[in-house]
């Protein structure tokens, strides 16, 4: 090998890997994902990051085998967000913790993910609605986007349990169902849809939003 092929070399990987779009612009193309880390060890939210993985897999087979690294994080996001706001900074910063605890064992990650859940309330010709949301976060440290799960109204009586008393849902749904830890299990979201929709499902809707500009990058430049 001469002095200037490795040279070469590198030119035409870098030039495979930002291909050009029809209108001049460079584009992007999907790559292998090997591993991505979750910015929580709930079982919910690991079997939402595993059934989305397995959704992208089904268009992009580079997902296939991917593997789903979970952490327990701290963050500064309160116990029980409340807006949209909070939502969203909690799972990015749960996606970046999780980075961080990698990291620190010089371990890395193709993908690092945050998930979010909680309320948030709107008024609306003069009634305050507030409903059960949950964000996504996803990042690779260059490429990074959120995603957002569907909403469901929340009862008045839970949201004032929750709001005026400061509680946590989860607690405050353990005592209306009678049962320990819902939250690990269908969540509020199956209390509230009678299991037509678990907490791990809305969370996997999040994701495959959220992952969009990974599996889907030809659009997102």
């Amino acid at each position: 090998m001469t002095k200037l092929e490795p040279y070469v070399i590198a030119s035409l990987a870098f030039q495979l890997a930002r291909c050009r779009h029809p209108d001049g612009r460079n584009q992007r193309v999907s790559v292998a994902v090997k591993t991505i880390a979750l910015g929580s060890d709930r079982a919910a939210k690991i079997m939402a990051v595993r059934a989305s993985v397995a959704r992208v897999a089904t268009i992009d087979p580079e997902w296939a085998n991917v593997n789903v690294v979970a952490r327990r994080v701290e963050t500064s996001a309160p116990a029980m967000p409340l807006t949209d706001w909070q939502l969203m900074e909690g799972a990015r910063e749960r996606a970046l913790a999780a980075r961080d605890s990698l990291r620190s064992r010089r371990l890395e990650a193709d993908i690092y993910v945050g998930l979010e859940g909680g309320f948030h309330s709107i008024s609306i010709g003069g009634e305050w609605h507030t409903f059960l949301r949950g964000w996504a976060y996803a990042t690779d440290g260059e490429r990074s986007a959120f995603g957002a799960a569907p909403s469901i109204s929340v009862p008045s009586e839970i949201v004032k349990n929750v709001v005026q008393g400061r509680r946590e849902l989860g607690t405050v749904i353990d005592e209306v169902t009678g049962a320990r830890d819902v939250r690990s299990k269908q969540g509020a979201w199956g209390v509230l849809s009678r299991d037509l929709v678990t907490r791990s499902m809305s969370f996997e809707l999040a994701l495959i939003a959220a992952f969009a500009p990974f599996y889907n990058p030809k659009f997102y430049l």
